[in-house]
């Protein structure tokens, strides 16, 4: 119910908007709302390798951390706009309108990328340990296209054992946030309060959950400040 009438409120507002035109903000203002991502896996577009053997066995790792970070702002910022767009459909504005509107939000994100230096990807008999290398850590381990867990093993202290969960880490949480910020600088949206942006950022990770990337955000939450 809460989300049914949250939802109409966003309509309404853009509906406003149709009346009030586009407006900006005057120079150098904008309102800003913050809003954190997790509980999603770790795909492996949102890690990184400079090394070419792990580019080789997980064709799908970023090239460095800043591809990694314009992979995730692109994700997030897209999903945005794909909602925003809906709910200016739905209320009747024409898609000339919905851009100008779009382009009064900025979208920012901050996310701080795996780096892999070693990868054992798809090891399917847990009850075989496999070792990790002193100057090759972090050691990702990938199942899929997906960074499961971490390997800590060195010479010095053995293997990574699945089975006993010997050596074995979860990714650690910095790398399972995103952090971000809505600029607005719209006279309107300026004025969305922070129910109405959260039901705004609900709708993007439903829309994640749904989409190519769906079995990495399917459990994913947001919360709007």
């Amino acid at each position: 119910m809460a989300i049914l009438l949250t939802g109409s409120l966003v309509i309404s507002a853009l509906t406003i908007t149709t009346v009030l035109g586009c407006g900006v903000m005057p120079p150098g203002q904008a309102t800003s709302r913050n809003f954190t991502v997790a509980g999603f896996s770790l795909t492996v577009s949102m890690a990184y390798s400079d090394m070419v053997d792990v580019r080789t066995q997980v064709p799908g790792i970023a090239t460095s951390s800043d591809a990694a970070q314009t992979f995730v702002l692109r994700l997030v910022m897209q999903t945005v706009f794909d909602v925003l767009e809906r709910q200016g459909r739905s209320a009747g504005l024409p898609d000339a309108l919905i851009a100008a509107i779009l382009g009064q939000l900025t979208v920012q994100i901050s996310y701080e990328a795996l780096e892999c230096k070693k990868a054992t990807v798809n090891h399917t008999d847990p009850t075989r340990p496999f070792p990790g290398e002193m100057d090759k850590l972090p050691h990702c381990i990938v199942f899929g296209n997906t960074v499961s867990a971490l390997c800590t093993a060195v010479p010095a202290n053995g293997n990574c054992d699945l089975s006993k969960n010997e050596n074995i880490i979860t990714v650690p949480s910095n790398h399972m946030s995103i952090s971000g910020a809505l600029k607005i600088t719209n006279v309107v949206m300026a004025n969305w309060s922070r129910e109405m942006w959260q039901n705004v950022v609900n709708r993007a990770v439903q829309i994640l959950a749904s989409g190519p990337f769906g079995s990495h955000f399917f459990s994913a939450y947001a919360a709007v400040s």
